[in-house]
């Protein structure tokens, strides 16, 4: 049986991200992917939002990954030619009873480390963005938006480049914990079966399937998830917006808000619709519902100009109430008691802005093993 030192399975942004930081500590790395190319999953099905780190609870994995993620992706872009355009973002109130809540968001955001956000009025946020029916706002300086495509090749490239290897259509099928490493047996057209020092899951979706497929992983160590699909609608025809819009959030989500990407097209959501399987048609009649809530902020959003977009899908993490929770799940053997297993559970959104950041945790964890 041939053996590697260390086998990343998932060639998503955060999987590549860890792959490069192992190699680059000189580590023999090969990653497993069960697709045709990189970043086909979650990585490529989302808003590209390079985000400041604004809204999750001081302290998480989100809120201190995503500050440390969001300035050193930004370094990479500029490094690496990856395009990336710092446009800011708008946190937009409707109502007074709204304005009230600027001031908490904001509390929140410096609690986090986002020392650079700003509370603006109505009139201010109108000289700024003139379509906008606001009554007051926050302006993000941090937040952004990058070619994620781009970015995963520069990973890719640099993985490479350091020794790695990209193994494609490899889906892991199975494999068992053994005294001295970890065995990880692959389908395809060339099934193959490797044992590796040091496993890290990045599998995404697949992540609480792919360890349950290892036999002697712990079943009480591996979390429920469940999954949460956001649909986006495109907007026919150029958004009269240059920065990023998002309402005060509303209970359950962010609500709807609206994104560019680097070519200046706008773009609506995510919703949040429960899925029980992967799936990524968007049905039009939820658009519908998009309509009312981007008209108040946006009173001049035309009818019939929402189109179809995209979707993309977020494992949730259950917690013991069976509730989703709000936070990465990233474990090793300290969590588990199973030597050379790093798993990546719940990586949503942060997730793309956090991967360099994730990356870091996860090299330095290893180090620790």
């Amino acid at each position: 049986m041939d053996s590697v030192d260390c086998i990343v399975v998932g060639a998503g942004v955060v999987g590549l991200t860890v792959a490069r930081a192992l190699a680059l500590q000189g580590r023999e790395v090969i990653v497993l992917e069960s697709a045709e190319g990189i970043g086909t999953g979650t990585s490529s099905r989302n808003s590209e939002v390079i985000h400041a780190g604004i809204y999750y609870k001081a302290g998480s994995l989100k809120a201190r990954l995503c500050i440390a993620g969001r300035k050193a992706l930004y370094a990479y872009c500029v490094e690496h030619g990856v395009a990336a355009n710092r446009c800011g973002k708008l946190i937009v109130a409707t109502s007074e009873a709204e304005n009230g809540q600027l001031a908490s968001i904001r509390a929140r955001a410096e609690a986090n480390g986002v020392d650079d956000m700003r509370e603006i009025s109505g009139a201010q946020a109108r000289a700024m963005e003139p379509a906008l029916a606001v009554t007051g706002a926050l302006l993000s300086p941090s937040t952004g938006v990058v070619d994620s495509h781009g970015y995963m090749l520069a990973l890719q490239g640099d993985c490479e480049a350091a020794g790695g290897m990209v193994a494609f259509h490899a889906p892991v099928t199975g494999g068992r914990i053994e005294a001295d490493g970890i065995v990880i047996e692959t389908g395809g057209a060339e099934p193959m079966a490797l044992k590796c020092r040091l496993l890290v899951n990045a599998a995404g979706l697949a992540a609480t399937d792919v360890i349950a497929s290892v036999a002697g992983f712990p079943a009480a160590a591996i979390p429920p998830v469940r999954y949460a699909k956001g649909n986006y609608f495109t907007l026919a025809g150029r958004a009269p917006f240059s920065h990023l819009i998002y309402p005060v959030p509303v209970p359950g989500g962010l609500g709807v808000h609206l994104t560019l990407d680097l070519g200046g097209q706008a773009k609506f959501g995510p919703d949040v619709e429960w899925v029980e399987r992967i799936a990524y048609e968007v049905d039009p009649k939820r658009g519908e519902q998009f309509y009312d809530a981007i008209r108040r902020y946006w009173p001049g959003l035309a009818d019939g100009t929402l189109q179809p977009g995209y979707s993309g899908i977020r494992p949730k993490v259950l917690g013991a109430d069976g509730k989703p929770t709000d936070d990465f799940t990233i474990s090793g053997p300290k969590d588990h008691g199973i030597g050379g297993v790093i798993n990546l559970f719940g990586i949503e959104s942060p997730g793309l802005t956090a991967s360099l950041a994730i990356a870091g945790l996860v090299a330095g964890m290893a180090v620790d093993r």
